[in-house]
């Protein structure tokens, strides 16, 4: 119930022109897939390089990684359409059977296709993301109804039990025959159960929602804990190198200088939050006085940072 809570908040904060629309509409999304290194896969919205550069939102990304022994999936998009659009994909490259199927949240765009998934694929999922689709399972398709809008395939999703659980902090090598995949929780970033999935040999790693897009997108808060997540983010960008490409949740491969704009960010947020707070200011008055332009120019600025984040950084501080 939290995210509806804070959906609330945001929109009390925004005109709503800006809920009046979908995020972006998964009946309309077309998906693309690029290939990273021999076997490993990025999949995302086609258009979606001039879509972040422009700020505008962009649908789920994916990926998947083909070894000897089958095929790994990472999420599985939020309808029937998008879920056969990217096994389609798949299907494209290798006939061997998918495997696994990892979720990087509870987030019904990377989580609700599990309902369209063959039997004999095994789900992963944080135990903390099984937990929420357990108790919030309804509270959940409301939000994101709200936000994707109706008639999108939405309704009919049922909650799927996951196969294999990661533990918190916990961490999971899958071995697909001549290539492994690392699974790991590097701590609270967006959610309690975020799973960041990484194929060590390729140096490549998704990163779910905790890291949105390309600048100017910024990260959301829809939970709260700005300095959870910034420590959490700041362990993730130490953790790999200037080479490394990253699939952030929603966008086309970029790399951890896109990570250091969401630090950049979570730290300004921080430094003004708390200054407010030391003058006494309200909360009304805190998202009033720390507007930062200089990250402005994403599509949803209006909504995200004076609607969660800045709300989320002062009941943190405060």
């Amino acid at each position: 119930m939290k995210r509806l809570i804070m959906g609330a908040i945001a929109a009390s904060a925004i005109s709503g022109a800006v809920l009046a629309e979908p995020v972006w509409d998964a009946n309309t999304v077309v998906l693309e897939s690029q290939e990273l290194a021999e076997g490993v896969f990025a999949v995302f919205q086609t258009g979606a390089d001039e879509m972040a550069r422009k700020g505008i939102p962009i649908a789920t990304s994916s990926g998947f990684v083909i070894g000897t022994d089958g095929v790994l999936v990472i999420d599985t998009m939020l309808n029937q359409r998008l879920n056969t659009q990217l096994f389609d994909l798949i299907a494209a490259e290798t006939d061997l059977p998918v495997r696994y199927a990892v979720n990087t949240s509870f987030h019904g765009d990377h989580s609700y296709g599990n309902h369209f998934l063959a039997d004999g694929i095994d789900i992963i999922q944080h135990a903390k993301t099984k937990d929420y689709i357990d108790s919030h399972f309804e509270a959940d398709v409301a939000f994101m109804i709200q936000n994707f809008g109706e008639g999108r395939g939405i309704e009919e999703i049922k909650p799927t039990d996951a196969d294999i659980l990661v533990g918190e902090g916990g961490s999971l090598s899958l071995n697909l025959g001549n290539i492994s995949v690392d699974i790991r929780d590097y701590g609270f970033a967006q959610t309690g159960g975020d799973l960041f999935v990484s194929v060590p040999s390729a140096n490549v790693v998704w990163t779910g929602n905790p890291v949105i897009a390309k600048p100017p997108a910024l990260p959301w808060l829809l939970d709260g804990h700005l300095l959870e997540t910034r420590d959490t983010l700041q362990t993730v960008y130490d953790a790999f190198d200037a080479e490394t490409r990253i699939i952030p949740g929603h966008g086309a491969v970029t790399d951890i200088s896109t990570i250091k704009w969401n630090l950049d960010y979570l730290n300004a947020v921080e430094r003004e939050v708390k200054a407010a707070i030391a003058e006494g200011l309200s909360l009304e008055q805190t998202v009033a006085r720390v507007q930062l332009p200089e990250f402005g120019g994403y599509a949803l600025f209006g909504w995200v940072h004076p609607g969660l984040n800045v709300p989320a950084a002062y009941k943190d501080l405060k």
